[in-house]
């Protein structure tokens, strides 16, 4: 089976999830994983399809002509995550441009690896400021403690708190 991996984005509009996998079904591919949003007034996502090679040539020519979505298709690569060296991080601060970025770059200076990442802005009115929230679900290094990963992701900021879910 051949691996797909699609990016999208389009006009938020009903119907367009059941369209995307009409098209995946009609042409023999099997829709395994996705994380799909709605964002600003779009529809984006990212998903993983698993066809058979003598369909993937037709079911990527139907995906590139959707009119209601810019399509990308990328050919899926073997990944080599480890689960046993997995941990999620949830993490909340105080919303403030850059946290993003100070948070990757702890993770990446770290030696971690970003597998999976999702983030939210909230409305905190007992707080006067919006709440920046975040989970990340992350791949350790052999010898790496979580607790000193923990320890630098907190040390961003006096109000930014970390809480650790094992996956294994």
């Amino acid at each position: 089976m051949k691996q797909l991996v699609l990016t999208l984005i389009g006009k938020d509009k009903a119907g367009l999830v059941e369209q995307l996998a009409t098209v995946i079904n009609a042409h023999h591919g099997n829709w395994t994983a996705s994380n799909l949003s709605h964002l600003g007034g779009y529809f984006a996502g990212i998903l993983q399809v698993e066809v058979a090679e003598e369909h993937a040539a037709a079911l990527t020519a139907a995906l590139e002509t959707m009119q209601e979505l810019d399509v990308k298709i990328h050919q899926g690569i073997e990944s080599k995550v480890n689960p046993q060296q997995q941990l999620k991080f949830v993490i909340t601060g105080n919303d403030r441009p850059g946290i993003v970025r100070e948070l990757s770059s702890v993770i990446k200076h770290k030696g971690t690896n970003i597998i999976h990442f999702e983030s939210s802005k909230q409305s905190a009115p007992n707080w006067g400021v919006p709440l920046f929230n975040a989970i990340a679900t992350v791949e350790l290094p052999q010898g790496l403690n979580k607790e000193e990963v923990v320890r630098a992701l907190e040390a961003i900021a006096s109000d930014v708190v970390v809480d650790v879910e094992d996956l294994h």
